[in-house]
């Protein structure tokens, strides 16, 4: 009988935990931040690129960010978790933050993503496609 009753429990959570996921997924997509099914494909042959690779990326990102003054009077740092696509020309678009530090430290982050040169794009079948890309970007004092 416990093990009918903890098997039986399981299954509940299971349950519950699919639906929270289905809900959490209905919410995003309702948000404007759900991908296409475009997007989503993770089996992609290239998988978008900054020029030069991720390290000229971060030296970008290093020559571009201005750290917000009253957040390094505060001493505040961290990692600003961001998603945006790689559209088919490059092009960034959907930038938003997942996981923040600051109203101020995220801003600035989505203001130089939002800024960056165009990527090389992801590639599938030989043809550009659209890709959803995340990335942290670091604010250390």
């Amino acid at each position: 009988m416990k093990k009918y009753l903890l098997t039986l429990l399981i299954l509940f959570a299971t349950v519950l935990t699919i639906k929270a996921q289905q809900s959490s997924a209905d919410k995003q997509q309702s948000s404007g931040h759900a991908t296409s099914k475009e997007n989503l494909n993770q089996d992609i042959e290239q998988h978008p690129e900054f020029p030069g690779g991720l390290k000229k990326f971060y030296q970008y990102l290093s020559r571009n960010i201005n750290y917000p003054r009253e957040d390094r009077k505060k001493k505040i740092e961290g990692t600003v978790f961001m998603s945006f696509v790689v559209e088919k020309d490059g092009r960034l678009t959907d930038v938003f933050v997942t996981k923040g530090v600051s109203p101020q430290i995220d801003a600035e982050a989505v203001r130089v993503i939002s800024a960056s040169p165009k990527w090389n794009p992801g590639i599938q079948f030989g043809k550009p496609i659209r890709v959803r890309y995340n990335i942290n970007v670091n604010f250390k004092l």
